[in-house]
């Protein structure tokens, strides 16, 4: 990118609220159901039916708003926001405009070691639209009602980053936050969270924004980073060629890797809004948000800090343990019940079990082994009864049925060998059998120590114990 133009980005996002019913009615937001199963009267407007608010969605974007520290509006109000689209059925889309429920706050990221505040113009409620299918309709659109009505809450950042890793950094950041909330699972291949990006450029030192584009729907960090560096290079070729940019709505294109001009972009009074007569203001009270205060679980950032100061965990470590509130509880869970040094418990999950949950595709929840039977591996690690060689054996024993570490261990006799005269009798055969390497070592080639650390550990097939095969070899090679 030329130095003398600077990158100006804004993002929309939409998280899914996790509640079991729509945001007016009562039917379920369940996903993968049959097309046009879960879309009730209310869901479809018709005639007479009254829309509901579901107050568990408000409770949800009451709790993210608080932590982001944003305020907290003591009264809002919903709005029909009128557009025809074939997926909207009612020709409106109930959504806020004037007063949102969750105002200014902001979230703290982190690129490349420098730390930024992001700040979040409002955070609003609103019912989503169904979806206009365009496959095997021999040339026809489809629409699926099941998604209209189902619960959003559109997060509006500032227009404060000013690079694609800067963005992707925000996005990641709001996404570890609402899992972490338990209001959003965040499952951005169901639809669950996506995002709208604004891009524009403006010469270095201007302070006026340049004209933006906004990118819709884009539902991967992936694709968020691809989108928002194409739209840049396009901007900035167009303006550097003699053009000018225009408002308007693009797509991306993640297979040609471009975006693309979709529609011009409306401007809100485009959309007619007005305050929805079918639904009453929204009042918060002191009561209610202190009630929620109380029921705010340990934020990502605070967890990581308390678990640096707490386990002397480094950066790394922390870092992947908190990606998820499931994670580190089940970190925790397994310190707890082990009592083993934390280290070497965040070492096991970040390492051989999160490798495995990888390669399995699966979540934490998922694992197959729960924390109860790999804090018992571990226990095993610390007492010697298994070397850490072993333990690797075990643990995958463990993933592929429902055995204890010590069933794995006593079935397949895998107890470590801590009998000084059986490990001596062996090294004295090495050291024997081995004449030229024990004058190579004494002759200072330490590295020959290897050699017989690996044979006695061959001949006694990996069950003497490291720590008394090291001293013993190191006594005798004197």
């Amino acid at each position: 990118m030329s130095q003398q133009w600077e990158t100006v980005i804004g993002l929309e996002i939409h998280a899914q609220l996790a509640t079991k019913s729509k945001i007016f009615s009562a039917a379920s937001t369940a996903y993968g159901a049959e097309p046009n199963t879960q879309a009730c009267a209310v869901d479809l407007g018709l005639p007479g039916v009254l829309p509901v608010l579901n107050k568990e969605a408000v409770r949800m974007a009451v709790i993210f708003g608080m932590a982001i520290e944003a305020h907290i509006a003591p009264y809002s109000v919903f709005a029909r926001k009128n557009y025809f689209y074939p997926d909207l059925p009612k020709g409106y889309q109930i959504s806020q405009m004037e007063l949102p429920i969750v105002g200014v706050g902001h979230l703290e990221i982190e690129v490349d070691g420098i730390a930024k505040r992001i700040g979040i113009t409002r955070a609003h409620l609103e019912e989503d639209a169904g979806k206009s299918l365009h496959e095997d309709f021999h040339g026809l659109t489809g629409i699926d009602l099941n998604r209209a009505g189902t619960p959003l809450l559109e997060i509006v950042s500032e227009p404060d980053m000013r690079s694609a890793k800067e963005a992707v950094a925000y996005m990641r950041k709001l996404h570890e936050l609402v899992r972490y909330l338990g209001i959003c699972d965040g499952n951005m291949q169901e639809g669950s969270f996506r995002c709208d990006a604004n891009v524009s450029v403006r010469p270095k030192g201007q302070k006026e924004f340049g004209t933006r584009a906004e990118i819709k729907n884009i539902n991967s960090f992936k694709f968020i980073e691809k989108a928002i560096n194409y739209e840049i290079e396009r901007q900035i070729d167009l303006i550097e060629s003699g053009g000018t940019v225009v408002q308007e709505t693009r797509l991306y294109d993640s297979v040609k890797d471009e975006t693309r001009s979709m529609r011009s972009k409306e401007e809100a009074n485009d959309y007619r809004y007005f305050p929805d007569p079918d639904l009453l203001p929204v009042f918060i009270d002191d009561a209610f948000k202190a009630q929620i205060k109380a029921e705010l679980p340990e934020l990502p950032d605070a967890k990581k800090q308390r678990f640096k100061d707490q386990y002397a965990l480094d950066e790394e470590s922390t870092t992947v343990l908190t990606s998820s509130r499931q994670l580190a509880d089940y970190f925790e869970a397994v310190v707890k019940e082990s009592a083993c040094e934390a280290k070497i418990c965040a070492n096991w999950v970040t390492g051989d079990l999160s490798a495995a949950l990888n390669k399995s595709g699966l979540e934490i929840t998922g694992s197959p082994v729960n924390h109860q039977r790999l804090a018992g591996l571990l226990v095993r690690i610390a007492d010697n009864t298994i070397s850490g060689k072993i333990a690797k054996q075990v643990f995958e024993e463990m993933w592929q049925g429902t055995a204890t570490a010590d069933e794995i261990i006593e079935a397949k006799g895998l107890k470590q060998i801590t009998d000084t005269g059986a490990i001596e009798a062996i090294i004295d055969k090495i050291i024997a059998d081995n004449q030229d390497q024990v004058e190579q070592y004494r002759s200072g080639k330490d590295k020959v120590f290897g050699f017989f650390v690996g044979q006695v550990m061959k001949e006694m097939q990996g069950k003497a114990n490291p720590g008394e095969v090291n001293k013993m070899l190191k006594d005798k090679l004197k």
